[in-house]
């Protein structure tokens, strides 16, 4: 299906760009492609006894698709007021609303509900904020320790710099999706890290 296709399937509005409240730490709205996702829902490493964190989530569309395709609860945070309302709107009339829910807040300072376990960013903010997440993160871990995976899609040479760094992150496994697009772009993945 095509992204219009997808986005009429599940009865959501989540295409285009927007970057009318983007700055240097806070990055346009893009939603991820459904391809993407769709890999990202075949890989395993999500189910219906999952709780995804969407950092950055925009209108809604990661959250509201692996609800519908895998039948996880997703919560998504985003701290543009406009686009938080777009994804709210579309929780109304979503075909899996009742599984996902939306937090108007900044994601570094937003504490992790003790359910969540996966974690989902498409460099959603600069990497000082990631910093600030992942401490947010491992409190939580420390704090509750379970299994926890964070996963990057398309992530920037800054992000992958930092998370190698992070003594409680380990670096588990890599989703290929440049065959899914034009070109032989190494930006095409999706990295999965472990909290441990």
């Amino acid at each position: 299906m095509t992204e219009t296709e997808w986005d009429k399937f599940l009865k959501i509005k989540t295409t285009g760009r927007d970057d009318s409240h983007s700055d240097q730490y806070r990055y346009p709205y893009e939603p991820t492609p459904y391809r993407v996702l769709e890999r990202l829902a075949g890989s395993g490493y999500i189910g219906k006894r999952n709780t995804v964190l969407d950092y950055g989530c925009g209108k809604g569309r990661v959250g509201l698709f692996l609800a519908y395709q895998v039948r996880c609860r997703c919560v998504g945070i985003e701290y543009d007021e406009r686009i938080y309302e777009a994804a709210v709107r579309n929780k109304e009339s979503a075909a899996a609303g009742t599984r996902a829910d939306f937090v108007h807040a900044r994601a570094e300072v937003y504490k992790v509900p003790d359910p969540a376990d996966r974690f989902y960013f498409f460099n959603p903010f600069s990497a000082e904020i990631l910093h600030g997440v992942v401490g947010r993160l491992k409190e939580s871990w420390y704090a509750q320790p379970r299994e926890m995976l964070l996963f990057f899609y398309y992530p920037s040479d800054e992000y992958v710099s930092y998370l190698m760094t992070v003594d409680e992150l380990m670096f588990v496994d890599e989703i290929d999706c440049r065959d899914l697009f034009d070109g032989d772009n190494s930006r095409e993945r999706i990295m999965v890290f472990e909290m441990a």
